[in-house]
């Protein structure tokens, strides 16, 4: 058997199941490594190793009965600080939450506590999760184990350093900007943005502890090292909300198909909206190259029927409207007086618009999904970047939205490096990545495998294939 911290979650369930290593051994060794490891990434920052040590003796205890509770029986993982977990430190980066401990779980970790898995601690984010970055006034910074120079980025980040430094198998994240998708890039792991509103989020923080509202475009997914883990995670928080299960049923369709040469797949690497880098480029046309070696079918630079700047408007405004609710009403209306269209600016005018304004933007975005509709009547998959560049180094500056960042075709605006999250995002469709090569810099890059709406399995049955094709989740240096 492999090393505890490179075994997959459906691995090390076996392995539990099959007495070849108990739970609590498991635990200790996750313990003990992030002990030994994690400092200069600072990852992992609540913990609560009591409760998580007789968790997993009562795993161990079922499993000598020949019980099991579920999947994940017995295994242990970390959950993203904004995920409330009962009778575990939750404070979502806000220093007005330091002490917050919750009386019950988000529902995406209730999932995975009722498939059996040891939730044993928490990994860092941005402040209320809305950065690209992973800091916070009360755990301070999270860095990348490719290079601690750099963020792992946000506001999952914590979750995927932790993933790729082999402090855990699986992590529960959340994007709506890219919380799921740019971490996954950044840090050379897999992630699955789900589509909107089939996975039950209650229990996030943001809005507020006890806030019963599901964000506009905002979703919870799996992070992991493998594609069946993320499908596996995603079979296990998939369903009805609270609001709808007492009538409604999910059944997700089947993948559209298995094998890596029956997929229909199509590019979408060039626009002037956001162009990539030339190690991204060349990262991504080697990984097609790969794939057509392997007897993939791919037709190159196509779009569903509209440009990446069009979705980029419809995006960070719905975005931006989506996080506007923690602004006070005189703020709202400093902010509807901004001018300009610098992207301070224009993030003002987003965050006050009117709602006439919001449903012009909605009708926006129906019409860009329609595009999708007709595109995916003939492909199964569309491909695209995830970022333009590899991973961007730590920047703390405020305000935000005046960031500037530094990539091989020269500084560009901060929010304008989360643009190829626009398309998947506000048209509510699955995006799953996957890391495709480590650069000729040591760095990471992923692909984004968009699908149509609810065809999940498909984004992630072309995962899975892929994956066969490049082989394992690699490993930053020091961490194997």
């Amino acid at each position: 058997m492999a090393a505890l911290h490179e075994l997959s979650a459906i691995e090390l369930a076996r392995a539990i199941a099959g007495r070849e290593v108990s739970s609590r051994e498991a635990l200790t060794h996750f313990v003990e490594r992030v002990d030994r490891l994690d400092g200069p990434l600072n990852a992992v920052v609540t913990r609560d190793v009591e409760a998580a040590m007789a968790a997993a003796d009562g795993a161990d205890a079922a499993t000598a009965h020949g019980e099991q509770t579920g999947p994940l029986h017995g295994v242990p993982m970390t959950v993203k600080d904004s995920f409330s977990t009962a009778g575990m430190r939750t404070t979502s980066g806000a220093p007005a939450l330091a002490d917050h401990v919750p009386t019950e779980d988000a529902a995406p970790v209730a999932a995975v506590r009722r498939a059996g898995a040891v939730v044993w601690a928490k990994t860092n984010l941005p402040i209320y999760a809305g950065d690209m970055q992973s800091y916070n006034e009360v755990f301070g910074t999270t860095s990348n184990p490719w290079d601690v120079e750099r963020t792992p980025g946000g506001s999952s980040g914590g979750s995927a350093a932790a993933l790729a430094a082999r402090f855990t198998p699986l992590e529960i994240g959340s994007d709506i900007g890219g919380s799921i998708r740019l971490p996954a890039t950044m840090s050379g792991v897999f992630g699955h943005k789900p589509s909107y509103g089939i996975v039950p989020a209650h229990g996030q923080i943001p809005g507020p502890p006890g806030t019963l509202t599901q964000a506009d475009i905002a979703v919870a997914g799996p992070m992991a090292r493998t594609a069946t883990d993320l499908q596996l995670a995603l079979d296990l928080m998939s369903g009805p909300d609270r609001w709808n299960s007492p009538a409604w049923r999910l059944e997700l369709p089947p993948p559209r198909a298995v094998e890596v040469g029956q997929f229909r797949a199509a590019t979408w690497f060039e626009d002037d909206a956001c162009p990539l880098d030339p190690e991204v480029a060349d990262a991504l046309h080697d990984f097609v190259v790969r794939l057509e070696g392997a007897g993939c079918r791919i037709e190159h630079e196509v779009t569903p029927g509209f440009d990446l700047a069009k979705a980029a408007v419809r995006f960070h405004a719905l975005v931006t409207a989506a996080v506007s609710g923690g602004f006070s009403a005189m703020q709202i209306e400093e902010f509807a007086a901004a001018e300009g269209d610098d992207p301070v600016a224009v993030t003002k005018q987003h965050t006050s618009m009117r709602h006439r304004q919001w449903l012009s933007h909605n009708e926006g975005r129906l019409q860009l999904r329609r595009r999708f509709e007709t595109f995916f009547e003939h492909h199964d998959i569309l491909l695209l970047p995830v970022m333009p560049c590899v991973a961007i180094a730590h920047d703390h500056s405020e305000p935000i939205a005046a960031r500037v960042v530094t990539t091989q075709l020269g500084p560009r605006p901060y929010w304008e490096v989360n643009r190829w999250m626009a398309p998947a995002g506000v048209c509510f469709l699955p995006a799953t990545v996957i890391p495709v090569t480590v650069t000729p810099s040591g760095l990471p890059v992923g692909v984004q495998i968009v699908g149509p709406y609810l065809h999940d399995r498909t984004t992630l049955a072309f995962a899975a294939a892929a994956e066969a094709v490049l082989g394992p989740c690699p490993t930053p240096p020091g961490f194997g």
